[in-house]
């Protein structure tokens, strides 16, 4: 199966899980999973929130920023990827002056 993301209307959520600014994206859901290419412009933010029944994966496609987690917080740019366990909490941050782009996966476990 081939996912096309640009033929796929874009979804615009503002205070997403309460970040800051919006995230738009291009959404894909099935039965098993949730499959994502987002972006944060400069500023914006995914708010801190906690995978109680699900993991994440987060693939930087372009820009930069930070991750935010339970015990500290990383530098993420293009090239990297950030995981998130079951049972973890999390945030995304675009602390660039560009848009980070990207892509995320979660599975329905």
């Amino acid at each position: 199966m081939i996912i096309k993301f640009e033929n796929i209307e874009k979804t615009v959520m503002p205070n997403f899980y309460g970040g800051e600014k919006e995230l738009s994206a291009a959404m894909f859901l099935d039965e098993m999973n949730r499959i994502m290419k987002a972006t944060l412009i400069p500023g914006a933010s995914i708010g801190f929130h906690k995978h109680e029944t699900s993991s994440e994966i987060l693939y930087i496609l372009s820009g930069s920023g930070k991750v935010v987690y339970e015990d500290g917080e990383t530098l993420i740019k293009e090239g990297e990827c950030h995981y998130c366990k079951k049972g973890t909490s999390h945030s995304l941050v675009n602390t660039g002056n560009k848009d980070l782009v990207f892509f995320a996966v979660v599975p329905q476990q």
